[in-house]
């Protein structure tokens, strides 16, 4: 079994890992919203250094072509990161064409 934390705060993120029970984390964009002003991306990058396993990070475009551009961006902050996709018609576009590019 594994174990994921929904949140985007840091500090509950080290609580759990440091029990042992961490295996990755899921946030979205409202989870990131309660952290205040941050750096999304700097952001995703810090709980991924942290977790060292799965961390899935939501695009908030609406259209295909700025769903791809974002997970591009988000791809390319660290292997961990998996990137997540509305199911929606312009999202399940958008996973065709980033299924494509690996």
């Amino acid at each position: 079994m594994q174990f994921f934390i929904d949140t985007a705060n840091l500090e509950e993120i080290r609580k759990f890992k440091e029990m042992g029970l961490l295996d990755g984390v899921t946030t979205n964009p409202s989870l990131m919203s309660k952290e205040g002003k941050v750096d999304f991306h700097a952001h995703i990058k810090q709980i991924c250094d942290i977790v060292q396993g799965p961390v899935s990070a939501e695009v908030v475009s609406t259209d295909s072509e700025g769903m791809l551009t974002e997970a591009r961006t988000l791809a390319k902050l660290s292997p961990h990161v998996v990137v997540k996709l509305p199911t929606i018609p312009e999202g399940i576009k958008a996973l065709a064409k980033c299924t494509k590019e690996g």
